[in-house]
């Protein structure tokens, strides 16, 4: 009996070096936007990710203090959540809004049929275009485009909102998103964005364990870097184009419980197995540790869910080239 535990435990430790070994290997590390483009892509054709998470690829909103809810609906929430503390809510059917990293057309569809605005929904990946064309009914105003948010294709002030859920990280310069997301809004235009981010190094710097943490979550989900709340609310400003201040919140609270409940899906709805089969499945648990490392991340203070409000000021047209075309690029993180 003592020889069979033996042998157990020492399988045990085996397996787990193994898997350990395994996730470490098969990071999606960031080289450039083809990477981001080509996760995205596998993502959606697998299909795994949409039948757990559903037609929102980001976190949901449980309330303040967070309660019991479903995971699907929590993410629906999130978006009229979002366009409450925006204040968007009272804006005119027919408002203009872009969707900056728009996954498979959730929040634009919403945005959309809720609310009667025209969406243009933009991601990098192209795969995600197609499938959100598919979900989409004939005749909902939104529309799918492949775009990089590093160099939008659109004219200086072309939307009245610009929205966007959860893509900075995968924007390898801060300064340039920031300042393509203020570029590509209408004076007395209304900037929306919701984020992950990490805690400001520059008041606390990084610990020992911290370090190795913050690394994997960028490795594993082909993230070049987080900014800080406090920083990306610095660079927004920086642009010359925010009326007033840049309002900030922190969103760690309410959407915290999504990353358990990621998991808890997988036991819940154990189908998801017979239908992708057992690649799929292998697929969706390596994904767990980084669940796990987000949860840990999220509920030590690492990272910090982070919300934007600006306003781009009226007769600012032409401030753009004055103030950016003497700049060199940022560092990753602010």
């Amino acid at each position: 009996m003592s020889n069979l535990l033996l042998y157990f435990v020492i399988g045990f430790l085996l397996f787990l070096v193994i898997g350990i070994v395994a996730y470490l290997l098969t990071a999606r590390k960031y080289q450039s936007s083809a990477t981001v483009a080509n996760s995205y892509d596998q993502w959606t054709l697998d299909g795994i990710v949409e039948f757990y998470w559903g037609e929102h690829i980001h976190l949901g909103h449980y309330g303040s203090p967070p309660r019991r809810k479903d995971f699907l609906a929590a993410k629906s929430d999130f978006v009229h959540e979002m366009v409450k503390w925006g204040g968007i809510e009272k804006l005119p059917p027919g408002t203009t809004v872009l969707d900056v990293g728009c996954g498979i057309g959730g929040s634009s569809r919403i945005l959309a049929r809720d609310y009667g605005f025209a969406v243009t929904g933009i991601t990098i990946s192209p795969q995600q275009v197609k499938r959100a064309q598919e979900l989409t009914p004939k005749g909902l105003n939104v529309q799918f485009a492949v775009d990089d948010a590093m160099a939008l294709s659109f004219p200086d002030a072309s939307f009245d909102v610009v929205w966007s859920i959860e893509a900075g990280p995968h924007m390898p310069d801060k300064t340039v998103f920031a300042r393509e997301l203020m570029r590509v809004l209408k004076p007395g235009g209304v900037l929306v964005v919701a984020d992950w981010n990490q805690r400001d190094d520059r008041q606390k710097p990084l610990n020992f364990w911290e370090k190795p943490v913050m690394q994997q979550l960028l490795d594993q989900w082909s993230h070049p870097a987080f900014s800080s709340i406090e920083g990306f609310s610095e660079l927004l400003a920086a642009t010359s184009l925010v009326e007033g201040e840049v309002i900030t919140a922190d969103w760690t609270e309410q959407t915290l419980p999504s990353w358990l409940d990621s998991i808890w899906q997988g036991v819940i709805r154990p189908q998801g197995l017979v239908r992708f089969g057992l690649s799929s499945f292998i697929k969706s648990l390596r994904e767990m540790p980084t669940f796990l490392l987000m949860r840990l991340a999220f509920g030590t203070g690492l990272c910090r869910f982070g919300m934007f409000r600006a306003v781009r000021a009226k007769g600012s047209t032409e401030l753009i080239d004055r103030n950016f075309t003497s700049q060199t690029p940022s560092s990753l993180v602010r």
